[in-house]
């Protein structure tokens, strides 16, 4: 038998008790101790497109209560807006609309089917607000009636209609979990279509790897209490029977020699796609891309979302170094 065909032998792990360690914030240790308790969210075969529809349209009220708290904090200018016929939320910190800021098109998460609506509108405000930039929140389409390539597609949509009027040197495009996965393929099929590239990437906790091979999908399952367990059927339903390793589905696959603007990433030592995170920083340092990576200790997938952990402000201020330092 060839070394390479030899059986490996796993670390056994015994069952243990992690408590919300010492050295982050008291704001972080009780979120993450008011959360261990969550249950592990399932979800349809992805074949049941109509099983999809009805879990869709149930009322999220944990989802409802986060637009809340992020709305009662954020003093930004939000309009409803439709670009390129995509739907929009234009997001300026309150009295600045006109000024020339800097341009983030966000895409939010929700594991490729879920968060649009008031909650993107909510996470656009807050950005607006944190980092002192406009911000174009793309409430893209979604499956189970809009698969692959759909959302990417409506980014790519957004950018090409704000580039008639911005230049693309003060744009940044990103976004968070599903979101990063969509902001990165669709930087990809910008830079594939010859059109000029944005500033620069903010990939946030990003699922860019559809196949979720990284090790991190084992060693933080069940200790990431907002994903404590991966997304394969949500996966599979966004892919729509493409291969999962087509570059624009995974962008981990990519082949980032062929350019990629400056790209910062973000993840945490609990997070469930902590993996996602190190892989594609490893990818894109090696084709010589200007790329971050910013690990925050004990932070779960998404960060500490509810309530107003200091840790969430050194996000941001990163974030807004970030996209000062690529458009100069």
């Amino acid at each position: 038998m060839a070394e390479q065909d030899a059986p490996f032998t796993p670390v056994h792990v015994k069952a243990k008790d992690v408590p919300p360690p010492t050295t982050i914030s008291s704001v972080a240790r009780r979120l993450l101790s008011d959360a261990a308790s969550n249950p592990r969210m399932t979800w349809p075969p992805a074949e049941d497109k109509d099983a999809w529809r009805r879990r869709m349209a149930e009322p999220d009220e944990r989802r409802a209560k986060m637009v809340e708290t992020m709305m009662a904090s954020t003093t930004a200018d939000v309009e409803t807006v439709r670009i390129a016929d995509v739907l929009c939320y234009d997001c300026t910190p309150r009295g600045k609309a006109g000024q020339d800021l800097p341009v983030y098109i966000f895409a939010h998460g929700g594991a490729f089917v879920a968060g649009g609506g008031d909650f993107a509108m909510a996470q656009g405000a807050r950005s607006a607000d944190g980092l002192g930039a406009r911000v174009i929140a793309v409430d893209y389409r979604m499956p189970p009636d809009h698969p692959f390539p759909a959302a990417p597609q409506d980014c790519v949509a957004v950018y090409k209609a704000l580039i008639e009027t911005v230049d693309p040197a003060r744009i940044v495009l990103g976004g968070s979990s599903a979101g990063g996965n969509i902001a990165a393929s669709a930087t990809l099929m910008i830079r594939d279509q010859g059109l000029p590239m944005p500033a620069g990437s903010i990939l946030l906790t990003p699922e860019v790897d559809l196949t979720e091979s990284g090790d991190t999908f084992r060693t933080n399952e069940e200790l990431d209490v907002v994903l404590k367990g991966g997304l394969p059927e949500c996966n599979a339903l966004y892919a729509d029977g493409h291969d999962m390793r087509d570059p624009y589905l995974s962008p981990l696959f990519a082949d980032f020699a062929k350019g990629f603007p400056p790209t910062f990433v973000q993840s945490g030592t609990r997070d469930l796609f902590l993996s996602n995170s190190v892989l594609i920083h490893r990818k894109l340092r090696k084709a010589g891309i200007d790329a971050e990576l910013h690990v925050w200790e004990a932070m779960p997938h998404g960060g500490f979302l509810i309530g107003d952990a200091p840790e969430n402000t050194e996000i941001r201020e990163e974030l807004a170094r970030f996209i000062q330092r690529v458009i100069g």
